[in-house]
C-alpha cells in the first residue's frame, strides 16, 4: 500500500480508538458513582492485575507496548474517578488555605533571616526581595530555617541552586524536614573576586578560603595555582572575606564579592578570569512559616517518593505531561535508611489557581508513596 492509503487506515483506527476511550471514561464515571455509594476505594489492584494479565496474554509480540498503553488508561481512569469522589486530600486543603490567606501584594519589608555576615550573597538577594527589610544573620542554613519556624523571623533567604555548580544539597535536605513554604525566588548574578589585604601579590598567597559553592564555581582557577595553595571551606563567602581581614599575615585570600572588599578593607587581585563561567547565577528562595501564594506565582516545587518499581517515575511524569506543563527541574536524592531508593524534587511551571493543577497534585498525592508540596511562587 501507498503511504496515503496506510495513513487513511490509521486515521480510521484512531477515530475508533478515541470513541472507545471516551466510552470507557464515561463508564469510569459510573464506576466512581458506585464506589462513592458503597464506600469502596478507587484503587482495585486485583482488578487491574487481571486486566493487564489478559492484555498481555492477547498481545503476542506487542505485549510490552500493550501493557504500557493499558497501564496509562487505568491511571487516567483512576485520576478521573477521583474528581467525583471526595476522598480527602491534605494537599488540596493546604493549597486552599494558602490561597485564602494570601495578601494582595508581596511585602517590601519584614524581619529576614540570612546565613553568614554582612556582604553575603544571601543578603544581596534579601535586599532585592525586601527593599525595606531588616536582616538578621545566622551561622548555618539550619539556623535560618529554625528562625523562620520559631517565628523569630518572618522570612528566610537561602541559596538553592547555582547555574554552573548545581544544587545546594544542604538546603534541599532541610526543605524536606522543615515546616516552611517557598513564597518567592530570586536569580542573582554572582561575580567572585580574589580578595586580599592591600599590597598582597598572587605569589604571596598560600591559602584561599570561601564557601564550597564558590570554590566549585572557581575550581579551574584554583587548580591552576597548583599544590602550593591550600583551599579551605568556610560557611559563607562574606565570612571568608571577614576572616581574611582579621588574619595577621597576607598569605590568605578569599573568594568573595567586590562588595565585601569595600566592607572589610580588602582589594581584588587582577588574576584574569576566576570563575568557570561568566554566566554565573545563583537562585535564592524565600521561605516563610505561613504558606501563601502571592499574585504572579508561576512555579511549583514538590518533593515526592514513588513506588520502587519499573515505570513508577514515568507514571508521575505522565500526570505533568497530560496538562502540557513545563518541567523545569527534576533531581533525585537518596532516601536515608532505604536500599538505593530516592526522593525526587520537581519544579514545574504552573499555578495552583488553575483547578486542573490542583487536581493533578491531589492525584499525585494519592498515587505516590509520599508527596510534599513546598509552595507556589514567582521567580524574579
Amino acid at each position: 500500500m501507498e503511504m496515503t492509503e496506510i495513513r487513511k487506515k490509521i486515521d480510521g483506527i484512531d477515530s475508533e480508538l478515541l470513541r472507545l476511550f471516551l466510552d470507557r471514561m464515561e463508564l469510569s464515571r459510573e464506576i466512581a458513582e458506585v464506589k462513592s455509594r458503597d464506600g469502596l476505594p478507587i484503587l482495585n489492584k486485583e482488578r487491574e492485575r487481571e486486566i493487564l494479565r489478559t492484555v498481555q496474554e492477547r498481545s503476542g509480540d506487542f505485549d510490552l507496548y500493550s501493557h504500557r498503553l493499558f497501564s496509562t488508561v487505568l491511571e487516567l481512569s483512576r485520576t478521573y474517578q477521583r474528581t467525583f469522589l471526595k476522598t480527602g486530600s491534605h494537599v488540596r486543603d493546604f493549597i486552599e488555605n494558602s490561597l485564602r490567606d494570601t495578601p494582595e501584594l508581596f511585602p517590601e519589608t519584614g524581619l529576614v533571616a540570612c546565613q553568614g555576615v554582612e556582604g553575603a550573597y544571601s543578603q544581596m538577594a534579601a535586599d532585592r526581595m525586601f527593599p525595606r527589610g531588616n536582616v538578621i544573620y545566622f551561622k548555618t542554613f539550619e539556623a535560618v530555617f529554625d528562625a523562620v519556624e520559631s517565628g523569630l523571623c518572618t522570612f528566610g533567604i537561602l541559596p538553592i541552586e547555582n547555574s554552573s555548580n548545581g544544587s545546594v544539597r544542604a538546603v534541599y535536605d532541610l526543605l524536606q524536614v522543615k515546616n516552611v513554604s517557598i513564597v518567592r525566588s530570586e536569580r542573582l548574578c554572582i561575580s567572585h573576586e580574589l580578595l586580599v589585604k592591600p599590597g598582597t601579590k598572587l605569589s604571596d598567597i598560600r591559602k584561599i578560603v570561601s564557601h564550597e559553592q564558590a570554590l566549585g564555581q572557581c575550581d579551574r582557577f584554583l587548580k591552576s595555582l597548583g599544590d602550593k595553595v591550600e583551599v579551605e571551606k568556610m560557611e559563607n563567602t562574606a565570612v571568608a572575606a571577614k576572616y581574611v581581614s582579621q588574619c595577621a599575615d597576607n598569605t590568605v585570600a578569599a573568594l568573595s564579592s567586590s562588595n565585601c572588599a569595600e566592607l572589610y578593607g580588602l582589594e581584588a587581585l587582577d588574576c584574569g578570569r576566576i570563575q568557570n563561567s561568566d554566566n554565573n547565577y545563583t537562585r535564592f528562595v524565600c521561605v516563610a512559616k505561613k504558606p501563601v501564594v502571592y499574585p504572579g506565582a508561576n512555579r511549583i516545587t514538590l518533593v515526592l517518593s514513588c513506588e520502587h518499581r519499573p515505570g513508577a517515575l514515568y507514571d508521575v511524569l505522565s500526570h505533568i505531561s497530560a496538562l502540557e506543563l513545563n518541567l523545569i527541574k527534576l533531581e533525585s536524592c537518596p532516601m536515608v535508611g532505604h536500599d538505593f531508593e530516592f526522593l525526587f524534587f520537581f519544579e514545574i511551571e504552573a499555578s495552583v489557581r488553575d483547578p486542573k493543577v490542583v487536581d493533578m497534585l491531589e492525584s499525585l498525592e494519592h498515587s505516590c508513596r509520599s508527596l510534599r508540596y513546598l509552595g507556589n511562587y514567582q521567580e524574579v
